[in-house]
């Protein structure tokens, strides 16, 4: 069987309100923080592939009234904020052992993906990697998940993706993969036993 993990959020820790809150002490700012550099679409284009990491710090600059060097230093904090969550690892080698065949399917801004992909040991893991700004797709669109499929060979019927976003594993089942909503390493585990993966 396959076994397709996000990454934010399931293998690496991912809290953007700590992030914001080291932004500023000031609430106001910190919902401009909030609003338009975590949650604008230029994040998304980050993630997608199609916007430089120079362009967006400059543009969340014209449109907070933060400085450039301070949207920078914010930006700058993302990479390294991605730590892995050791249960999570810890379960990925044990599925590995277990003969599964495993793969990564995440939305990640470049910066963020090399980051990690230098700093950590584990990618042996995977027999592949489905990363959104490699490719120009994001998660839930359905481009991705034919992406991943096709570009593996994988059976969807056959795969199960874990992700802890409700809409990526909506669109992932209607491709006709087992979605697992992870909550934690220990919840996470149940459910692939309760699905004959372990």
């Amino acid at each position: 069987m396959n076994i397709v993990f996000d990454l934010g959020g399931v293998v690496f820790s991912w809290e953007p309100e700590a992030l914001i809150a080291r932004a500023s002490a000031d609430p106001m700012v910190r919902a401009v923080v909030r609003s338009e550099i975590f949650g604008h679409a230029d994040w998304l284009a980050l993630d997608r592939g199609t916007l430089s990491y120079q362009d967006a710090i400059a543009r969340a600059a014209g449109r907070t009234g933060l400085t450039v060097s301070q949207v920078a230093e914010i930006l700058g904090q993302v990479p390294p904020a991605l730590v892995p969550i050791p249960e999570t690892v810890e379960l990925l080698y044990r599925l590995k052992a277990s003969m599964h065949k495993m793969f990564c399917l995440s939305n990640m801004a470049a910066a963020s993906i090399q980051h990690i992909e230098k700093a950590y040991s584990f990618w042996d893991v995977f027999e592949g990697r489905v990363i959104s700004c490699r490719v120009h797709f994001i998660k839930p669109e359905p481009e991705i998940y034919a992406h991943l499929l096709k570009r593996y060979g994988l059976n969807a019927a056959e795969t199960v993706f874990i992700d802890d976003i409700e809409a990526n594993l909506a669109a992932a089942a209607k491709w006709g993969m087992q979605t697992i909503k992870f909550e934690d390493p220990l919840q996470c585990e149940d459910r692939l036993k309760l699905l004959g993966f372990l």
